[in-house]
């Protein structure tokens, strides 16, 4: 099973790498949200089947335009809990395949389609974002007023800031999609967007996932300001309930509210994206306290004739002080990329303090990326959560610090539709792991190929 999907990822990478050579004179940019994608063909370029298939013009004003992906992914884990006495032969593969259609009328209506198919073989025990047979990732109609004011209703992939409390998920199978209604502003220095969004439940079958299951719900203010053209900022409320959440302290529901405030720009050579954010409201009868704090600086630099930065983040994620004093202090990352740090997915961001300088070069088309993290748990009365938020490691000792992670990533652009990736990890298991009888070294790899046209 494993060598049939490997041969056949391989063949379909091999087809595309041959269709993408005959692409080559298409004036486009690939989004990450592909509603995004800045597609530019004039008339004169048609000379090719996938020019004439990519965007038909339909009138003088309106076009219809098509495009798709897919990811194959090769992923494996030693001591995966950081246990040696575990399954060690955990090595599965994953295939995601996406396609989009836009129609833009007359620049007053966007409709925006996209299914998706995310399928994995060779693992036993699957977690909600590794398979969706079929479903609709996104549906959405936008009616574009003027300049300025525009109103969307549908399902929508949603990434807000830096992607640190709301974010698409793109490092998992499955990506997170909400149905929703947005109300936004813009203009060069300005955007402002209000909408009231409830998350997409998935299920593995064919078109099965749920839709308006208010168990879950968020509703949001972000206003994004340029001040001028290295200093800006994000100010946002984001209100969030959710029906039988589970924290160290028990499960209930929680409602709360978070208030936050980034910076962001550059001051000379520097680059700097920091944020604070607060959190109130209620979990069962417990009130809400929590924050988190982040602060990250890059600086360029040059490695043997290349550009490259230096960087250095750090976080400070409030955990809870006292399970019997009537609060809560579990921040909630509400919906944050999948796999927080690299894709070995194992640290979540509520109840930690950690320190992350990284490295990062380009040498012609490749790209090399090197970074360390130190994590500690910032209240000892707190365990430890995972990208989903999910309670990880309960609190079982009085140990803080987690463990050390070494990871690489190393990148190949093939040409602009086709990217190859190799990223590896390494967690040392700090006191808190060792107490709790988990003290043998994680060791994850993820080869991933992506074709985008």
């Amino acid at each position: 099973m494993k060598a049939r999907f490997a041969v056949v990822a391989i063949c379909f990478i091999s087809m595309l790498v041959i269709r993408a050579q005959e692409t080559v004179g298409n004036q486009l940019e690939f989004s990450l949200l592909r509603q995004n994608d800045e597609i530019l063909i004039y008339p004169a370029d048609k000379n090719g089947l996938y020019e004439k298939l990519k965007q038909l013009q339909l009138g003088k004003r309106s076009t219809l335009s098509f495009g798709g992906s897919y990811r194959f992914q090769s992923e494996a884990f030693i001591n995966e809990q950081f246990s040696a006495e575990l399954d060690q032969g955990d090595i599965w593969f994953l295939n995601r395949f996406q396609f989009h259609t836009h129609l833009k009328v007359a620049e007053k209506l966007e409709l925006f389609a996209e299914i998706n198919s995310s399928l994995i073989s060779s693992k036993a025990n699957l977690s909600p974002v590794d398979r969706d047979d079929l479903a609709v990732n996104q549906f959405f109609a936008r009616y574009i007023f003027n300049d300025q004011w525009n109103l969307l209703l549908g399902r929508q992939n949603l990434r807000l800031g830096s992607g640190r409390l709301v974010d698409i998920r793109e490092g998992p199978n499955v990506r997170l999609s909400f149905d929703m209604a947005q109300l936004e502003f813009q203009n060069p220095q300005t955007n402002v967007t209000a909408f009231y969004a409830v998350p997409v439940r998935l299920e593995q079958g064919v078109f099965d996932n749920d839709a308006l299951d208010l168990q879950e719900s968020v509703a949001a203010l972000y206003w994004t300001q340029n001040w001028n053209k290295s200093n800006s900022t994000d100010v946002y409320a984001i209100y969030k309930e959710e029906e039988a959440k589970t924290w160290d302290s028990g499960t209930a529901d929680d409602n709360r509210l978070s208030l936050g405030l980034r910076h962001f720009g550059s001051l000379g050579k520097i680059a700097y994206n920091n944020e604070f954010v607060y959190q109130t409201g209620s979990f069962g009868n417990l009130d809400i306290r929590a924050w988190t704090a982040s602060f990250n600086l890059e600086y360029p630099i040059e490695i043997m004739g290349n550009k490259g930065v230096v960087g250095l983040k750090t976080e400070v994620i409030s955990g809870d002080k006292d399970a019997d004093d009537g609060v809560l202090n579990t921040f909630d990352g509400l919906y944050p990329r999948g796999a927080y740090f690299g894709r070995v997915a194992r640290i979540g961001p509520s109840n930690l303090f950690d320190i992350h300088p990284y490295v990062n070069t380009n040498l012609d088309r490749f790209s090399l990326e090197l970074d360390y993290v130190a994590f500690w748990r910032f209240s000892r009365e707190d365990g430890v959560y995972g990208p989903p938020l999910n309670l990880q490691y309960p609190s079982d000792n009085t140990r803080r610090f987690i463990g050390h992670q070494i990871g690489t990533i190393t990148s190949f652009a093939v040409n602009r539709s086709i990217s190859l990736e190799l990223e590896t990890n390494l967690i040392f298991p700090g006191d808190f792991l060792a107490d709790s009888g988990l003290d043998d070294t994680l060791f994850h790899t993820v080869f991933t190929a992506e074709f985008k046209f």
